[in-house]
Order: structure tokens, then sequence, then C-alpha cells
């Protein structure tokens, strides 16, 4: 089998014109959409920290819902696979980014805590170790050149 490849196109389009462009640091609001064909539109900004709107979503924000998304999609495919019967499953995932003198910075970590339910009859051994399967598998965590850990908790219907 020969390797697919997957185009992903957005526009980005910047909102935050309040009169005078980019005529100084403060005279422009940060606020964009994100647009993608047959989607609703998202609208976003830059992290508070960087004179955003922390009522919008943030490109960090976004990052780190990619890494969750990604690794509860591979996850909930592997287990439907294994005979693991998900019935619930929450992520309360974070990420550090480290900013540097002069501005720039980068993501050090992102930390997946994934809180899952299986029913009664599943293996919860099983459960847990699909989540490295699904680390494994998962495209944006493979992507990334920073830490991407998990840490689940599994537990059953019953318990």
């Amino acid at each position: 089998m020969t390797d697919k490849k997957h185009t992903y196109r957005v526009t980005v389009r910047w909102t935050g014109n309040e009169g005078c462009g980019t005529a100084s640091y403060r005279s422009y609001s940060r606020n964009h959409e994100i647009h993608a064909p047959g989607k609703a539109a998202i609208s976003a900004s830059s992290d508070p920290a960087f004179r955003g709107d922390a009522t919008r979503w943030n490109p960090e924000d976004m990052l780190v819902a990619s890494l969750a998304a990604c690794h509860k999609l591979w996850y909930l495919g592997l287990c439907a696979a294994a005979g693991v019967t998900v019935v619930a499953y929450e992520d309360d995932a974070s990420g550090v980014m480290v900013e540097v003198q002069g501005g720039a910075g980068q993501f050090e970590s992102v930390i997946l805590r994934p809180k899952v339910i299986i029913s009664a009859d599943s293996d919860p051994d099983l459960a847990k170790t699909l989540h490295h399967k699904a680390h494994e598998m998962c495209f944006i965590a493979r992507s990334v050149n920073f830490s991407v850990e998990h840490q689940p908790d599994i537990s059953r219907e019953s318990d």
C-alpha cells in the first residue's frame, strides 16, 4: 500500500482592524475567524497574555484541543475494535508553553487526562493499554516536537 496524503485547507481572516490597522501594537484587536469549507466559523483571538480576547479560542487552546481530540478518536476506534465498550469519555488536558525573552516561545509539554467509563463487562487493563496504542497512532501527537503524556483514569459503569 502506498502512503496516502491528506490536505487540509482553512482560511484565517483577521477581523481586528479597529480603524487604523496596525499603526501601533495597541491599535488593533487580535480577533480573527477561522473558516473551512462546509464548517461553522471559529471565533478566535490570541491568548489574553498577548492582548487577546479571553472569550475566544486561541491557537494554544486549539493545539491542546487537537491533541486531546485526536487521542480520543483513536482511542474510541481502538476500543471498538478490541471489544472494549466505552460509555463516557472526558479529557481534562493541559499544555505548558514557555515564552522566552524577546517574545518567541514553544510548547514544552501537554498532558492528557482522559476519564473513561467502560461497560461492566469490559476489561479495564486492556482499556488502559489501548491508550498507549492511541498515543502511537495519533497524527497530531506524532507531528509535534514536545512531550505528550497521557494519564488515563479508567472505571467501570458499576464502580
